[in-house]
């Protein structure tokens, strides 16, 4: 059974920081892009920072320059390093892990874990 594990959540003042990490069973966890999304009480989820199996990362907006996720194949892992942390960041962080093999496609989430920013 696939799994992913997030932890690193917590509450941190504005302008604390505050590492995420994803921890994936996944065989071939390499060929796989991962992500980190956010989600809020009565708003849609939304994608915070990405990276391809091959390296290449993208951002939202929001957090250009104080968030920076990062993967470590041997293992299994992407972390979402957030620094800068601003009252706005408060949300439930998930985890995801995703792939095509020709017309079927792999998309899994953990769990979720609580980022509360707050003075």
């Amino acid at each position: 059974q696939v799994q992913l594990v997030e932890s690193g959540g917590g509450s941190v003042q504005p302008g604390g920081s505050l590492r995420l990490s994803c921890a994936a069973s996944l065989s071939s966890f390499s060929s796989y892009a991962a992500g980190w999304y956010r989600q809020v009480p009565g708003k849609q989820r939304e994608l915070v920072a990405a990276v391809s199996s091959g390296g290449s990362t993208n951002y939202a907006d929001s957090v250009k320059g104080r968030f920076t996720i990062s993967r470590d194949n041997a293992k299994n892992t992407v972390i979402l390093q957030m620094n800068s942390l601003k009252p706005e960041d408060t949300a439930v962080y998930y985890c995801n892990a995703n792939r095509q093999v020709w017309e079927l496609k792999y998309d899994y989430w953990g769990q979720g874990t609580q980022v509360t920013v707050s003075s």
